[in-house]
């Protein structure tokens, strides 16, 4: 482990979980290292899951399911409340080790865990996979049932770790599936973690597992026969690839992809009112979070007092906190070398083709140690360049003027800006009539965006297929099987 890591957390140790049991590394050297990315520090070794761990851990799966796929709506109950516990019992201890693999600041890093609980603690939803009847008439009754795939396959970002594996580890262990859990590795640690402590929640060994590595562990489980469904949430490229991989074996997938989200501002809003919240809906997590907003349309009317609104509102609110992780803030570094050495090649390619490029705070990355960049607006660039086609996915704002709302529309449909969307409008009809005509499974209606757990979320186009939370999420874990019972 890094000698930079400070106590309380420099001794804790990290493992796969494979049977209800922690496994360390096959092999010697088989382990990786993530940097912490406020201050570039080593941190703790993480052991890489080998094609026998796969192997063992979907047996586990297999054999925890022959009693966990019988189990009773009200028993999943008990067992998900007592999961949501563990989050709560050990808050700090995840927290702390959140902050240091993401670079979120500690008021962050909280909500998240708090976040993550919460999809295990609730799940009101569950009174929704009990039998319904679809269909009767004198001669027929027809009965839905809802019934677990098996050993679930999820495959989780490193922007949101907990929050976002936990979706898919509770929707999967609600249903009565086995789930294995393979974490980013650039955010493998609290995932690890919350696995192992949960075991003591379980009712039987190989429920809930984690394995953790790169691609090539993701690729193997997407290919492995014994899994049924795979629940994956990343980019365009790789989710294409996965879906392939699935196709030879027919299993069940949800992919939830890349967002290259636009917001929509009109001319009737208040900007004293809307900023900052425009603002929260960009660079929240540094717009490392899959609905941020990308692509900023204002309208040519309130453009310029837009603009130099935004600016003030960026310079005064979202500045770097560098190693104080303890300031109240909800703007911080890169969470990875990869994505800042993107981001910065937006920037680079902006000025290369001469567009105004705005740096609210000035170049933090001159400054300190750690994956910091300032959050940037691109001023009006031109509908074809790379910072408007591409998902920045981090503080690079590009904002750009429209005068007619076919048109702003047309702007905003790309086939890659799929997933979310948002519409700042005073007038309520008029909003809703906007919403209606943007082609994304979400869109924000004078918020910012943020999933909710009771609605559906779901990519179109090339933002993914299927999708999580609310009712249709929750049954997207499950097979319906009808049963026809004959009346005469």
């Amino acid at each position: 482990m890094g000698s930079n890591v400070p106590d309380p957390l420099s001794q804790v140790a990290f493992s796969n979980v494979i049977g209800g049991g922690p496994r360390g590394a096959s092999k010697e050297g088989q382990s990786h290292q993530v940097e912490d990315p406020r201050t570039e520090a080593a941190l703790w070794d993480a052991p890489v899951a080998s094609a026998q761990d796969l192997d063992d851990a979907v047996e586990a799966g297999h054999a925890a399911f022959q009693t966990w796929g019988k189990s009773t709506l009200a028993e999943r109950t008990e067992v998900l409340n007592a999961v949501a516990k563990v989050l709560y019992d050990n808050d700090e201890l995840l927290t702390g080790i959140l902050i240091r693999e993401t670079g979120k600041s500690r008021i962050m890093a909280h909500m998240e865990v708090q976040r993550a609980a919460f999809h295990y603690e609730p799940l009101h939803e569950l009174r929704l996979l009990a039998d319904e009847i679809q269909y009767e008439d004198d001669d027929i009754q027809i009965i839905g049932t809802h019934e677990p795939y098996g050993v679930i396959g999820a495959i989780s970002p490193w922007n949101f770790p907990l929050i976002l594996s936990s979706v898919k580890v509770a929707s999967a262990l609600a249903t009565g599936n086995c789930v294995i859990i393979k974490p980013s590795p650039f955010t493998p640690y609290a995932i690890l973690k919350f696995c192992e402590l949960a075991q003591a929640a379980l009712p039987a060994r190989g429920i809930f597992q984690a394995l953790n590595g790169g691609a090539d562990v993701g690729e193997r489980m997407t290919l492995h026969r014994g899994i049924a469904h795979i629940s994956f949430t990343g980019t365009i490229a790789v989710g294409q690839r996965i879906m392939a991989n699935c196709a030879s074996t027919l299993k069940k997938v949800i992919l939830e992809l890349a967002g290259n989200d636009a917001a929509v501002v009109t001319d009737d809003v208040d900007l004293d009112a809307i900023v900052p919240q425009v603002a929260l809906g960009c660079l929240l997590h540094a717009g490392q979070m899959c609905v941020a907003t990308k692509r900023l349309y204002v309208h040519a009317s309130r453009y310029d007092a837009f603009v130099a609104a935004f600016r003030a509102h960026l310079e005064k609110t979202y500045v770097a906190t560098y190693e104080d992780a303890d300031a109240p803030s909800v703007f911080g570094p890169l969470s990875n070398r990869a994505n800042y050495d993107r981001c910065r090649g937006f920037v680079e390619d902006c000025r290369t083709n001469g567009y105004e490029v705005i740096t609210a705070g000035g170049d933090v990355a001159k400054e300190k140690k750690g994956l910091w960049m300032a959050p940037t607006i691109i001023v009006n660039p031109p509908e074809d360049s790379l910072v408007v086609r591409e998902e920045q996915f981090g503080p690079v704002v590009p904002i750009m003027k429209w005068t007619n709302e076919s048109d702003v529309i047309a702007r905003a449909n790309l086939d890659n800006a799929g997933l979310g969307a948002s519409i700042w409008c005073r007038d309520a009809d008029r909003a809703r009539k906007l919403a209606r005509q943007l082609e994304t499974g979400t869109v924000f209606i004078n918020q910012p965006p943020q999933p909710h757990h009771a609605g559906y979320f779901a990519g179109q186009k090339l933002s993914g297929v299927g999708g999580e939370l609310g009712k249709q999420g929750l049954l997207s874990y499950c097979q319906t099987k009808s049963l026809h019972i004959g009346k005469k």
